[in-house]
């Protein structure tokens, strides 16, 4: 069966439509005593999971250089070895780190970092070219922003990087940015079938932009692996949760969002799909333009998510039938005494 393609919005670069999404095969790191990895990964199996996606007919890998402050880049560029050609790899700047002590730094939106980000990538991916470079600094301020375009069009004519854009979850932020970036191509963004973005959606379709999705699994709600009791490390993100991050309480799942999932999963799974399928063809039922990247670092995780591929996105009926239900949970949401954040988080001042 052939597998599901999307367009990497005005680029024109044809890419499937799951991609993999590589914070986690970067392994351990941190901002001072706060993890910010999921813990620690064996670096081989994080290759064989790359290597099964290309088999299976993923080809986008979206990865940033701080994550594992710089492993996860040397981990896919090792990976890719030999089949460079097959990959399509986004990757991201702007935040600062030390790769010795594996330490997040801080950040540097200046166009002078942004030429010696985009250099240190390019030789920990072992490339020539990066296809989608993305600003990783979700709430910088607009004219910030727009002084980058300068060089990231320098870059592009360079043959450095083929397209670029910025992973916000701002939307007026990412139609100006699109409006005055010729060559910007797409918008990652918090989109799930529990955290819908319609106001993102509309700027992508407007401007022709990708959207490209994290968190479409709920940091791992949505594969249906985590109960009430579940207990993550505490040198797993999850675990020592930082004020931004929502699905995790005390190194628990919040209950509040264990109720959602439960409520949605007959819908989800009604015509044969696992959970995460159906949380991911939702996805792709509800736009033409996502692309969801739900993070992988075991060869089980990438074949179990790649299956949702030929099955391509949930059928209208089934589509509705969520949405019916998820009318109903967001109503619920807005109560005082059940209210996580929900429509939005508060946006962090540092983001994975």
């Amino acid at each position: 069966m052939a597998v599901m393609t999307r367009t990497l919005g005005r680029s024109g670069i044809e890419v499937s439509g799951l991609g993999m999404g590589c914070w986690a095969i970067g392994g351990p790191w941190a901002e001072g005593s706060q993890p910010l990895g999921w813990g620690a990964v064996d670096d081989d199996e994080s290759v064989r999971a790359v290597r099964r996606a290309l088999d299976l007919g993923v080809t986008l890998f979206d990865t940033a250089d701080t994550y594992g402050a710089g492993h996860s880049e040397r981990v896919l560029g090792r990976a890719l070895a030999g089949r460079r050609d097959e990959a399509v790899i986004a990757t991201k700047w702007g935040y600062t780190f030390d790769e010795a002590t594996r330490q997040a730094t801080g950040e540097d939106a200046s166009p002078a970092y942004l030429r010696r980000a985009v250099t240190a990538s390019l030789r920990r991916l072992d490339t020539d070219r990066i296809d989608l470079y993305q600003l990783h600094l979700a709430d910088l301020p607009l004219p910030r922003a727009e002084a980058l375009i300068g060089t990231l069009e320098d870059l592009v004519a360079e043959g450095l990087i083929r397209s670029y854009g910025w992973s916000t979850d701002r939307p007026d932020r990412a139609a100006a940015f699109a409006h005055d970036a010729a060559g910007a191509t797409a918008v990652q963004h918090a989109l799930s079938v529990l955290r819908d973005a319609p106001e993102m959606l509309g700027v992508c379709e407007k401007h022709d932009l990708a959207s490209v999705n994290r968190g479409p699994l709920a940091m791992g709600l949505l594969t249906g692996k985590y109960a009430a009791t579940s207990t993550l490390p505490r040198d797993d993100v999850r675990g020592l949760a930082p004020g931004w991050l929502e699905w995790f309480r005390g190194g628990r799942p919040a209950p509040e969002w264990l109720r959602r999932v439960a409520a949605v999963r007959g819908a989800l799974t009604a015509d044969g799909r696992t959970l995460a399928q159906g949380a991911l063809g939702w996805i792709w039922a509800r736009s033409g333009r996502t692309i969801p990247i739900p993070g992988c670092r075991t060869v089980a995780q990438v074949e179990e998510n790649a299956a949702a591929l030929n099955r391509g996105p949930l059928a209208p009926d089934q589509f509705a039938e969520v949405e019916r239900q998820l009318a109903a949970l967001r109503a619920a949401a807005r109560r005082d005494a059940d209210h996580p954040r929900w429509p939005a988080p508060k946006l962090p001042a540092t983001h994975p």
